[in-house]
């Protein structure tokens, strides 16, 4: 019973995880309705960038977009697409944590990976809307180009000061 993970986690560890998930939550309802369908613009896609400094803060993220996508999304498939699409992004990212030490091509990378992992919701969205997938995808993929481009500066700066990197 020792060796299960949840035992091996600091309380400090899982009070950020919890802080975590209730960010993403609180500032994905602040960006309702644009946070869905094609075109998606959520204030917390920023969130994704803090496994560009520490790999470690993914679970926390990952968590947040399970619970919001479960609670206020479009139910399991949401949960099952968002989070799947959220989880494969952060892993890519998490990967060249070591690899790439340079936090500029990191941050580029992520944005990149979670751009093109928006087929994940194109798909889903073509499934349960009907929507065009492939207008679907180049809407969503730029929207979220966009957006992480533009928060990209903004978790640097605040990771200048909050040091993310030195966190656990």
């Amino acid at each position: 019973m020792d060796n299960h993970p949840l035992y091996q986690t600091s309380g400090c560890e899982l009070s950020s995880r919890t802080v975590d998930h209730g960010t993403v939550c609180c500032s994905d309802s602040l960006s309702r309705p644009s946070g869905f369908c094609a075109i998606q613009f959520r204030v917390s896609e920023g969130l994704n960038h803090l496994v560009v400094f520490n790999r470690k803060l993914m679970w926390g993220v990952f968590g947040g977009v399970v619970l919001y996508n479960l609670f206020f999304g479009m139910g399991i498939l949401d949960v099952v697409f968002g989070g799947g699409q959220t989880l494969l992004a952060l892993s890519a990212t998490a990967l060249l944590q070591k690899k790439v030490p340079n936090v500029f091509v990191r941050l580029a990378l992520n944005t990149i990976f979670f751009s093109l992992s928006m087929v994940l919701i194109a798909i889903m969205l073509h499934l349960t809307l009907a929507l065009p997938f492939w207008a679907t995808f180049g809407t969503t993929a730029l929207s979220e180009l966009i957006i992480m481009t533009i928060t990209a500066p903004i978790m640097y700066i605040v990771n200048t000061g909050v040091r993310f990197d030195k966190r656990f």
